[in-house]
């Protein structure tokens, strides 16, 4: 009985700290997503694809916050920070600072905390079990 609880807390706990630490990164780009559009432009791809910002970190946080459909949210979080460190970080995919730490270990933690979620389910304390 316990250990179902303890799992139950802790996958609310990954769950708000994802989309808690994910939502302001979206709702600070509702001032426009001309830099995305400009670095889809320049990678080949069309620049619509940047309005899929709003989905990866303002929809799909939402989702995890309330746990409604938490394991798709985690794959939006997931495409999205895809598409970031490819985009945005390529450069610094394996550098390590000055400080002798991971440059990216930000977009990572969003990115493998998006994967934990996708493979664990929102837990019992959620508005759906999806």
């Amino acid at each position: 009985m316990l250990h179902a609880l303890d799992d139950g807390i802790g996958k609310i706990v990954l769950r708000l700290t994802l989309g808690l630490l994910m939502l302001p990164h979206g709702i600070a780009k509702l001032g426009g997503v001309g830099g995305i559009q400009g670095m889809l432009s320049n990678a080949g791809l069309p620049e619509i694809l940047a309005y899929g910002v709003f989905v990866g970190e303002i929809l799909a946080p939402i989702m995890l916050i309330i746990g409604f459909y938490a394991r798709w949210g985690a794959v939006l979080i997931v495409i999205n920070m895809i598409f970031a460190i490819f985009l945005a970080h390529s450069h610094e995919i394996l550098m390590i600072n000055e400080r002798g730490i991971i440059q990216l270990e930000l977009q990572y933690f969003f990115l493998m905390t998006g994967v934990a979620l996708i493979f664990t389910g929102p837990g019992p304390l959620s508005v759906n079990r999806g």
